[in-house]
């Protein structure tokens, strides 16, 4: 069996190293990726530090891949060798249940195949894009558009999609009213996609110290959460909360017009209470989501190499694995700008 050079923990919370991972082997329905950036998403912090469940060590994170395809399987006839491609959260899904057929993979019953941390179906474990190389089902690879940035392209494949998809599935366009809960790695992209449809984007946050920042995305304004409860009242068609943050629910769904809704991309570490009255009295919704399908992740690709949208990065030297280390520990602060990604050629 092929290996891979990575960046690895070997248990939960202990620093990181570098070492080699199995890789799977090239099938005929396979495409083998040379991994060039991996963005690092909040959730690589968690899994590695055992705070949502039990993971699977040693563990690589990283599933905001893009690379260059350097072979594929006998069967593969979307991608060719030299090609830019990206992968996202997960590998594979079960293509049975109801969500699959529909074009729901990330909803799959039978439970999908994360990236890392993860297993196949056959009970091997998954390996993320904090290495060198990646082979993934030709199914659940994107192409990435050649016009955009190669490094600032790779949170796309989660920050991207995680919040393209609500502003798509709620029907985001000119004249909507969009407020961004947060100004971080997703709801930065968050108010960058909802700008590029036309709509009215606010950024609701803790402190003024973003908000040249969000109006250099194009946000009409950044409001101070805790001072807009009286003042804009009935004011915003959707609300999506990007933050891990526990909220004032009842304050916030007053913000919200009729049949506004309040979705939820970040998820706080304890239960969050609402007075249904707030609900039933104005048709709002509390909604959430996680990444998206493929069909939308590659809408999602496309749209972005037609309106020239990327993150905002920091590139990561990892040529000593302690880089990753602290990266982590900055993006716990809330002091990166805000999505750090590895060069993977320094690994």
């Amino acid at each position: 069996m092929s290996t891979t050079q990575a960046i690895l923990t070997p248990a939960p919370g202990a620093p990181f190293e570098k070492g080699e991972v199995p890789l799977p082997e090239l099938g005929s329905d396979m495409v083998a990726i040379s991994i060039k950036y991996s963005g690092i998403c909040h959730s690589d912090i968690h899994q590695a530090r055992d705070e949502w469940f039990e993971g699977i060590f040693p563990m690589v994170p990283g599933h905001e891949i893009v690379g260059e395809v350097t072979a594929v399987g006998s069967a593969v006839t979307k991608f060719k060798v030299g090609d830019r491609v990206g992968v996202g959260t997960f590998v594979d899904s079960c293509g049975e249940c109801a969500p699959c057929k529909a074009g729901q993979e990330n909803f799959c019953r039978t439970g999908n195949v994360q990236t890392y941390n993860g297993r196949q179906y056959d009970g091997n474990p998954t390996y993320g894009g904090y290495a060198k190389d990646v082979v993934v089902k030709e199914a659940y690879v994107l192409s990435v558009p050649e016009n955009i940035d190669y490094a600032a392209s790779a949170p796309l494949l989660c920050a991207g999609i995680t919040v393209y998809t609500p502003l798509k599935h709620w029907g985001v366009k000119p004249g909507t009213r969009v407020g961004v809960i947060g100004l971080g790695g997703l709801g930065h992209m968050a108010v960058k996609f909802a700008v590029a449809m036309g709509a009215e984007v606010y950024v609701l946050g803790r402190s003024k110290s973003k908000a040249d920042d969000a109006k250099r995305m194009g946000a009409q304004d950044y409001l101070i959460t805790n001072e807009i409860f009286e003042t804009h009242q009935n004011f915003f068609d959707l609300l999506l909360n990007t933050t891990s943050a526990d909220l004032d629910l009842d304050n916030l769904l007053r913000t919200l017009n009729v049949g506004g809704t309040l979705v939820y991309l970040g998820i706080s570490g304890s239960p969050q209470q609402f007075n249904a009255m707030n609900v039933v009295t104005s048709l709002r919704s509390i909604a959430g989501i996680n990444t998206g399908n493929i069909a939308d992740t590659q809408e999602m690709l496309d749209f972005c190499g037609e309106h020239n949208i990327v993150s905002d990065i920091e590139l990561l030297d990892c040529s000593d694995a302690s880089a990753v280390d602290e990266a982590y520990r900055r993006v716990v602060d809330s002091d990166v700008r805000y999505r750090f990604v590895i060069d993977s050629s320094t690994i």
